[in-house]
């Protein structure tokens, strides 16, 4: 939107202080792990002979080992972050990383499995305790137009990170006869370095420092999780976001049996369907700023699982057939053209994973409320380490029974789609922002001029000139929020467009003739303004002579809600019958739509009659301004 192109993007953060040394702690910390990690994995695969633990468990137990304490505990780790002033948390929990590695250094060098081991579980602790810190601290610094490009960063950062530290620690630890030493260098080096950031990381108070901790993991697990559900958009969130790490863990899993028996390629080939997919997953990660136009757009979750199931379906049909061969380079398995079929699906598939998650972690961040944000961010971390533990079950339990990898791909393909469609029925809010997505960005060459002036928060009114069905859409596209729409009965009987007023619980605006719906309507208005929502009131013929609108708009007064005009006008194109005062108009398809929102008011600066004057002298102005500017060419 042209309202905020003037703003720096996502990557201007790195230059501030209050993100990038931020941004650099968490990457030098998902690195780390991982580093140690994979190291420790391959040194137990080929290098070790180890009687109790066989190489082919050693991923198994590595990743259990790390996951183990995301699921005990991540609850009193959420408690933490919410009550103690999260930067002194930050830098508590890099010490500890650092002793952790000093640890995992002297195991590498006296190649004890046993202390290792225990420095994998300490990993998964420091981890537990960093995660609610991480996306709790976000909300705290950065605004709502600055939320979804900065958890693109840290999204894309962490896989970039995840991959670099796979890469070093095979690399380091296939070094003959030093490889050890090598990689007990690496991790502590690396962790002081994540000390060092963590210094310049800015105070973040605590939000709820009156908290009394309780320190049974059992109970606590359970109390975040009602928490949690308190807001049911938010809880629901927490679920798809669970959904997506069992997606993407199923595929990351099983990369290496799917490289060596069905892509027939070794282990450098393996590493190759890494790149590809962390490539993926920060690619669209960092796209869903652009996307969204520095809002919190969930209308990309829906676009995000479309590609995710689309293109997983596809990597089935691609490696399907593959003719066996003899292992194969990463030279030679890149100059089969099937084989950048299969390259194109994993990445795009990973693009859209990156689509997906994005924005639903933006939004668990602004509507949770901040007393508790870390608590919520707690139960998230708990239900993907269970997600992702049934993930790991459900395809161990299908390999067992003989089905072959790009079989569980297309299992899971088919039923992440099952999964999408459940989750977009059940709240209805992301399909809704998908097609005024979709309207906004490829119906119409959608244009706002003013679009700060709509609240990201707090008690508003919309009030907006006479519009299409459509258009009703294009302005949900348009707002930083959710809002309820007071509009023309008649749009409820429009095909598609009625099923999407009624799924977004819009109001039919009753006649004054109806006693209960007038009063019903009226009561609907009062309480959401009153919950701090954001209203929407179309003006219609006769405007503010309409009764439900001038006694709907004596409203923000007693509830303190700002009101904010707003105007719709569209240039000539193809033709689409919309619904008007007095008579069927035309509204225009494929052509220009321009939103132009004006100052807010307060309460005690506003009529009906001046809101009315006001809408409809913006879509004056806007023409005027055009005249204007084609006179002086």
């Amino acid at each position: 939107m042209n309202s905020t192109t003037d703003q720096p993007n996502q990557f201007a953060l790195l230059r501030q202080r209050r993100f990038a040394p931020f941004f650099w702690t968490q990457f030098l910390g998902a690195g780390n792990d991982n580093l140690f990690k994979f190291a420790f994995t391959v040194m137990l695969t080929y290098q070790l002979q180890v009687a109790w633990l066989p190489p082919a468990m050693a991923g198994l137990v590595i990743g259990a080992l790390f996951i183990l304490p995301f699921v005990l505990f991540s609850a009193t780790s959420g408690q933490l972050a919410d009550k103690l002033e999260k930067t002194g948390l930050i830098r508590f929990v890099k010490n500890l990383e650092i002793a952790i590695m000093a640890a995992a250094a002297l195991g590498f060098m006296s190649l004890n499995v046993s202390l290792l081991l225990g420095c994998v579980f300490m990993m998964g602790l420091h981890s537990t305790l960093f995660g609610p810190v991480k996306f709790a601290y976000l909300p705290q610094h950065l605004s709502e137009r600055e939320i979804t490009g900065g958890n693109g960063m840290v999204e894309m950062g962490t896989f970039v990170a995840i991959l670099l530290g796979n890469l070093a620690g095979g690399l380091l630890i296939a070094l003959p006869s030093v490889g050890p030493a090598w990689v007990a260098i690496a991790c502590v080096g690396t962790a002081l370095l994540g000390r060092l950031a963590a210094q310049r990381v800015p105070l973040s108070p605590a939000t709820d420092p009156a908290l009394a901790i309780n320190w049974n993991p059992l109970t606590e697990t359970w109390r975040n999780l009602r928490l949690a559900r308190e807001d049911i958009v938010v809880f629901r969130s927490l679920l798809g976001i669970s959904w997506m790490w069992f997606f993407g863990a199923v595929f990351l899993a099983n990369f290496p049996v799917f490289a060596k028996e069905v892509l027939h390629g070794d282990e450098q080939v393996a590493s190759l369907l890494l790149v590809v997919f962390s490539v993926g997953i920060g690619i669209g990660s960092l796209a869903c700023e652009m996307l969204s136009r520095r809002h919190v757009e969930i209308g990309l979750v829906p676009a995000g699982a479309i590609g995710m199931s689309l293109f997983g379906i596809d990597l089935y049909f691609a490696s399907c057939g593959l003719p066996a061969v003899a292992l194969q380079t990463v030279a030679q398995f890149i100059t089969a053209p099937a084989h950048w079929r299969v390259m194109a699906d994993l990445g795009l598939l990973a693009l859209s994973a990156g689509l997906y998650s994005v924005p639903m972690y933006a939004l668990i961040q602004l509507r949770s409320q901040p007393s508790h944000r870390a608590r919520i961010i707690a139960a998230n971390n708990i239900l993907n380490a269970l997600f992702m533990i049934v993930s790991s079950v459900g395809a161990g339990a299908m390999l067992g029974a003989g089905f072959s990898v790009p079989e569980i791909f297309l299992a899971t393909a088919l039923l992440n789609a099952v999964v999408g469609v459940y989750i977009f029925l059940l709240v209805p809010e992301y399909l809704l922002r998908f097609v005024a997505f979709l309207l906004s960005r490829l119906i119409y060459r959608f244009k706002v001029e003013g679009g700060d002036n709509i609240p990201a928060a707090g008690a508003a009114i919309i009030v907006c000139n006479p519009v299409s069905a459509v258009d009703a859409l294009l302005l949900m596209a348009a707002s930083p929020r959710p809002m309820r729409l007071l509009i023309d009965p008649r749009f409820f009987a429009l095909p598609l467009l009625g099923w999407l007023f009624r799924l977004a619980n819009a109001i039919p605006a009753p006649h004054a003739e109806d006693p209960a719906a007038y009063a019903a309507t009226l009561d609907g208005a009062d309480q959401l303004l009153a919950d701090g929502g954001l209203l929407c009131v179309f003006l219609d013929g006769g405007g503010a002579q309409q009764p439900i609108f001038a006694a709907v708009m004596k409203i923000p007064a007693r509830r303190l809600a700002l009101v904010v005009p707003v105007a719709l006008r569209q240039s000539q194109g193809p033709t689409l019958l919309r619904i008007g005062a007095g008579a069927a108009r035309q509204r225009s398809l494929f052509s220009q739509v321009e939103l132009v929102a004006g100052p807010a008011l307060l309460p005690a600066e506003l009529t009906a009659e001046l809101t009315a004057e006001l809408t409809a002298d913006l879509t004056a102005k806007r023409l005027q301004a055009e005249v204007q500017a084609l006179l002086a060419r």
